[in-house]
């Protein structure tokens, strides 16, 4: 259908030989090869707290459980998130505050505004790297030793990315990874969670499978005969195909990220002439903090522009749009319940409205980009006509 897609997810014979593997060994459920994701993993992200999860949410979940979150209890976190960020939460019955986004160049949590939210009952700071671009970290950090508060990564757009040396989702007390399709490391579904100490991760570990001191793979090998369920935890589990799938895509995801970068520099450079389509994150690499997994390309449309017919002009030309996020205080139930707070998000509200993602992936061709960018162009000017007159 789409001449160029939004994403398009590489997947080789290595995949499917590695979920063959699994097929024939006749163990699907989480065993070996969920160890050797993690042990992967954890060299990567150069930690030895990584456990592999059945996806991101779920990993969201068991990091407010673990951290003590709870009723009575509220999370501020960004408003510009998918909606799985303050689900997690309120499905503890904690309260969620919404922050707002630093600014056009900057579309993670703004620390200023995170500190301004936060009451006696603030038990922990979520923060999203929002487009695989690390938010300042050394200041949420700050904010929350001053208040003795947890620091919970949103890493979903983020492996490999990194805020001075240090892994995006190491960094806090715990951080959360997605492996979902569209992702840069995919595995269909699936995900991954990252602790800062051993106490979190046992807690973790226990919590990811019933609260169960012995896994099903033990007595399998006659490594144990029975268990002890020593807290009321979930089945978050991931299985075996998705682990081994993901070893290989792990082995991919460096130099995926290197050629996502080159597509961003061709697309900020295409995109400079365009006028007034904003281009946040355009100076990060100058600033010198780290390194990004350049997941998606947010744009941000003139103002006035019309979102979904520029979006319906592109889809007739082939090229696949999206928008990273409807804001959560939009939504219907979160807009209308008194346990999700979302007030003073003017940036927010100034910005959301006018975010375009446009297509990206490693593989990605420099005249794709420029007949992306040709195409985002001759859309405006169809559409909001007048448009190419000024420039920024």
């Amino acid at each position: 259908m789409w001449k160029i897609p939004l994403c398009d997810l590489h997947f080789g014979p290595e995949e499917t030989e590695a979920a063959a593997r699994v097929v024939a060994s006749g163990w699907l459920t989480m065993g070996e090869r969920t160890q050797a994701f993690e042990r992967a993993l954890g060299e990567a992200f150069g930690t030895t707290g990584v456990l592999a999860m059945t996806n991101c949410t779920a990993a969201l979940h068991l990091a407010y459980l673990a951290v003590g979150v709870g009723p009575g209890d509220e999370v501020i976190c960004p408003s510009l998130t998918f909606v799985a960020t303050a689900n997690a939460a309120l499905t503890t019955g904690a309260d969620v505050v919404l922050a707002d986004v630093t600014g056009p160049d900057d579309l993670t949590i703004d620390p200023a505004d995170v500190e301004r939210k936060i009451t006696p009952r603030t038990k922990a700071i979520t923060v999203v790297h929002y487009a695989g671009y690390p938010c300042d970290m050394d200041a949420i950090l700050a904010i929350a030793e001053r208040h003795g508060i947890a620091v919970i990564e949103d890493a979903a757009h983020a492996p490999l990315a990194t805020w001075k040396g240090r892994a995006l989702g190491t960094i806090g007390d715990v951080g959360c990874y997605s492996f979902f399709s569209n992702k840069n490391l995919s595995t269909g579904e699936g995900g991954a969670i990252a602790a800062r100490t051993d106490e979190l991760r046992q807690r973790l570990k226990l919590m990811r499978s019933h609260g169960m001191t012995t896994l099903t793979l033990d007595r399998h090998k006659g490594h144990a005969f029975s268990y002890d369920v020593v807290l009321a935890g979930q089945n978050y589990r991931i299985d075996e195909i998705r682990s081994a799938i993901g070893l290989v895509q792990l082995g991919r995801l460096a130099e995926g990220n290197r050629m996502r970068r080159v597509v961003v520099s061709r697309y900020r450079e295409r995109l400079a002439a365009i006028g007034r389509v904003g281009i946040p994150f355009r100076d990060f690499e100058a600033r010198g903090v780290g390194e990004s997994a350049y997941h998606i390309m947010p744009v941000l449309l003139p103002e006035g522009a019309p979102r979904e017919a520029v979006m319906a002009a592109m889809k007739a030309r082939g090229i696949q749009t999206s928008v990273h996020y409807p804001p959560i205080h939009a939504f219907s139930f979160h807009g209308a319940t008194n346990r999700v707070r979302r007030s003073d998000l003017d940036r927010t509200d100034a910005l959301a409205p006018r975010e375009l993602t446009l297509p990206l992936y490693p593989r990605m061709t420099e005249a794709q980009v420029d007949e992306v960018c040709a195409a985002l162009e001759a859309s405006l000017g169809e559409v909001f006509p007048g448009v190419n007159e000024a420039r920024p």
